[in-house]
């Protein structure tokens, strides 16, 4: 079996990348190991994620879904009295800022309605498990294997790999991939599920996001995902969760009256409709996570706080720039060098590392975050929130960061530029994972 590009993955990320590959005339084979629709957690835009979703002329499809629109972000102090919001707005093409909107969205509706799109629009899916890269004498990877789900074997050759398999980090695991960085986030949990019952705000806020600050890196989420259900979970050391010595659920309502009192007063009864579930929510990063004949994109080569939800939108905004990469390398671009990608590579870690410092900032210096946000820098900062990452950066507002932080990001060097530095990384704490003894399925 042969395509142009293999896509390891059929979320949200793989699903962009296919339709967008498309639109360039490059065809593209999914494969993924699950049936459609399945649970997932990530399910808030950014203000740029709607953006792809538009430039995929999917915003009709959004809104005849009535997923609810969201308009901003509000965080809510330890008192529940105080409180600062942050809009979406968008750029327009002088540069200058005007409201905009994006959405929440069902993960298991809205991943199934992206993967269909993307085989409505020429893409083949390819049920079944890749188990292993296909790689050729010169190191260079040809493809992948898959067993399919009769227990068959069979090898899709391709120019190209793209890893969208999240945090299964497929490559990584495969040790296709420079190694990969783990981070701790203090050994955080989050634990949560879905509720009916819950107080919204009226209005145009009636789809925003809400963040419940308790205490450092102990915060919970509530994030409306129909006009009935909103998504709720806290993120804590999981320490804290252990001392309890509570059951999942009781853990979670409990926290969810006891974490902020802007929190107990939305949530004063709920009723769950999903089970609770708990996930590490640890950091990682992939050292070269582009080469001869493959790419990773998104989780699959780095993992940040999740606290602004910035997963979807960084997963679906590198599936559209991937498709543009890759059609040059296909019609000859860097195709002899050692790595075609290297500077695609550099682009998108140049993103994500504004992304961490800001978040970085948050978590170490709460004040001068606050300053910067609603004073100093407001509009710099309302284009870090949306996902504005390369356009005019570093900003001033960016560069103030870094310095508090104490934090230089030199990017002369793929070495060095790719060696986790943020985050809360702690190397003593969280050692290299290097893949041995690997077992591909």
């Amino acid at each position: 079996m042969n395509t142009d590009v293999v896509i390891v993955g059929g979320g949200p990320g793989g699903a962009t990348a296919a339709m967008f590959l498309k639109h360039e005339g490059i065809q593209s084979i999914i494969v993924e190991k699950e049936e459609f629709p399945r649970y997932h957690i990530g399910e808030s835009m950014s203000g740029e994620a709607g953006g792809v979703l538009r430039r995929l002329g999917l915003e009709a499809e959004m809104l005849s879904r009535r997923h609810p629109v969201k308009r901003g972000l509000t965080v809510y102090g330890p008192s529940g009295k105080t409180s600062w919001f942050v809009p979406v707005m968008a750029r327009d093409n002088n540069w200058e800022l005007y409201p905009q909107s994006t959405w929440q969205v069902h993960r298991q509706d809205f991943d199934k309605m992206m993967l269909d799109e993307a085989v409505a629009r020429g893409a083949t899916l390819l049920p079944g498990r890749a188990t292993r890269p296909l790689v050729g004498d010169d190191g260079a990877v040809r493809g992948v294997e898959v067993r399919l789900a009769d227990g068959s074997m069979v090898e899709v050759a391709a120019d190209v790999v793209l890893d969208c398999s999240g945090q299964n980090t497929f490559l990584a695991n495969a040790g296709v991939t420079g190694p990969k960085y783990l981070g701790s986030y203090d050994k955080q949990i989050a634990i949560f599920s879905q509720v009916v019952g819950a107080i919204r705000d009226e209005g145009p806020k009636y789809g925003d996001t809400l963040i419940f600050y308790q205490q450092k890196y102990h915060w919970s989420w509530f994030i409306p995902l129909d006009d009935e259900t909103v998504s709720v979970g806290v993120v804590i050391p999981s320490a804290y969760f252990l001392d309890k010595k509570e059951s999942k659920r009781d853990f979670l309502l409990r926290e969810l009256q006891e974490i902020n009192p802007e929190c107990q007063r939305r949530l004063a009864e709920i009723e769950l409709v999903e089970d609770v579930r708990v996930i590490p929510n640890y950091s990682y990063q992939v050292q070269g996570f582009t080469g001869k004949g493959f790419m990773c994109l998104g989780d699959a080569h780095r993992f940040i706080d999740p606290i602004f939800s910035f997963g979807l939108y960084l997963s679906m905004w590198e599936g559209e720039r991937a498709a543009q990469v890759i059609k040059g390398y296909l019609n000859g671009a860097n195709r002899d060098a050692a790595n075609p990608f290297t500077e695609h590579e550099l682009f998108l870690e140049k993103g994500i590392d504004v992304l961490e410092d800001m978040i970085d900032t948050f978590w170490e210096y709460p004040l001068a975050f606050a300053l910067f946000m609603h004073q100093r820098y407001r509009e710099l900062m309302l284009d870090i929130f949306a996902g504005r990452l390369h356009e005019r950066q570093p900003s001033e507002a960016l560069l103030e960061m870094r310095r508090l932080l104490k934090r230089e990001r030199g990017y002369d060097k793929p070495g060095e530029y790719s060696v986790p530095i943020g985050s809360r990384y702690r190397p003593e704490r969280a050692p290299i994972w290097v893949a041995t003894d690997v077992e591909y399925d």
